[in-house]
């Protein structure tokens, strides 16, 4: 299997770590992103996203010619699409936009041949390995001569090394040959299981996944507010029922994000309207929080400004969409920001994971400490649950909507 040329299409925060992963178990492998910057940095050996233990990958993948990166997609054996998949957002219920999916799969037509593998990563609406079957065959690709299948990354962000290695894996092939072979070439470098389904069903698996983990937080990010208007300390009750045996409440935020749970549930509700009630009201509830804490934090820095007779300065502490990553994507502390902003609040934003920003002065933890008037919580970054920085949170009086000086 390891004599096979490996072309991984998109390398972001799925793709590039695949790449490396594969390229050092072995693989001769080609990354394509249309990013130049990403290119030119990778084939340095160096790495343009924040994952830890990535970039010792990259660095001995590419030190050991294993790894190039191109702007344009390479000839291989087993093509691995890991492009992203948005929504189109100005519709009433969100529809999932494959575009970048059916250009990879068309970048693929002058190369894929007999006996490759065509591999769809990136999370996807049901019927999606279908669609690029169709466009291969369209093009006049002999699809029956090839093995199309999905298989959906299940890693959490931090994580990503380790978890490439240990999760078990789905496989779902659009014919049980494709399920066979795929599988097979997961095995090769996958320590956890690799379970064969078909692909309907493994596109369905990784939204029901995200959809699952979005209902759940959707339940905890109600009752901060239930907890809110009945003076209840909304940690603490979660502490205590969580001590039942079959009780296991996540915890609140300010809100969801990130480019699966808060995206997924609505590829299931597009295709599924009048029965996806729960999930659809879960991804309202999620949604909703975000407002509630920029309303919060608006209604708190007018009292304090009105006390002081002057502006506030706003810290916002975190603004990627979980902790100690550089992620900013769908992130609810980027949208509160951005919001706070825009309606004229003196906003600084520190976030340890990233070095600029194009819209926000970035501060260190002790600058704004010194700085700021006003401190927000937004994301419970290792350096804020310190504790000697937990401490001085804690004297500020900031307001933590999300557990950083409660929980332990």
């Amino acid at each position: 299997m390891r004599d096979k040329k490996v072309c991984v299409i998109g390398l972001g925060y799925i793709g590039l770590p695949t790449a490396a992963l594969l390229a050092t178990n072995g693989y001769n492998v080609v990354g394509v992103d249309l990013n130049q910057h990403a290119v030119d940095t990778i084939n340095k050996g160096q790495i343009h996203i924040v994952e830890p233990d990535l970039d010792a990958f990259v660095r001995s993948a590419v030190s050991a010619s294993r790894l190039a990166a191109f702007t344009k997609t390479q000839p291989g054996d087993i093509y691995v699409i890991c492009v992203p998949t948005p929504f189109h957002e100005s519709e009433a219920v969100p529809r999932p936009n494959v575009d970048y999916v059916l250009a990879a799969t068309r970048s693929l037509i002058p190369f894929v041949k007999s006996g490759d593998l065509v591999i769809l990563e990136s999370t996807s609406p049901v019927g999606t390995t279908e669609s690029i079957a169709q466009v291969l065959a369209d093009a006049g690709v002999d699809v029956a001569s090839i093995h199309v299948a999905y298989c959906p990354e299940r890693v959490l962000p931090g994580k990503i090394m380790t978890e490439l290695v240990e999760n078990d894996r789905i496989v779902g092939g659009l014919t049980p040959a494709a399920t066979q072979a795929v599988s097979a070439f997961y095995r090769s470098f996958v320590r956890g299981a690799v379970l064969e389904t078909d692909a309907k069903t493994a596109e369905m698996c990784k939204l029901t996944e995200n959809s699952f983990r979005d209902v759940n937080i959707a339940f905890a990010n109600e009752l901060s507010l239930i907890c809110e208007r009945e003076g209840v300390d909304v940690w603490n009750l979660i502490r205590l029922a969580n001590r039942h045996p079959r009780v296991n409440i996540l915890q609140p935020g300010a809100g969801v994000g990130g480019h699966c749970i808060a995206v997924d549930p609505w590829f299931i509700v597009s295709r599924n309207e009048k029965v996806a009630r729960l999930i659809r009201t879960a991804r309202e509830v999620n949604n909703s929080k975000t407002q509630w804490v920029i309303e919060r934090i608006k209604t708190a820095a007018d009292e304090a400004q009105d006390l002081l007779g002057r502006q506030l300065v706003i810290a916002c502490l975190g603004l990627s969409f979980k902790p100690d990553i550089d992620d900013l994507r769908e992130s609810p502390a980027m949208a509160i920001a951005e919001k706070l902003l825009a309606d004229g609040y003196n906003v600084v934003a520190v976030e340890p994971n990233i070095e600029n920003h194009d819209m926000f002065q970035l501060v260190s933890l002790d600058d704004a400490l010194h700085r700021a008037d006003f401190f927000v919580i937004l994301v419970r970054h290792r350096e804020f649950i310190e504790s000697n920085a937990k401490r001085k949170l804690a004297d500020a009086n900031a307001l933590d909507f999300c557990g950083t000086l409660t929980l332990s």
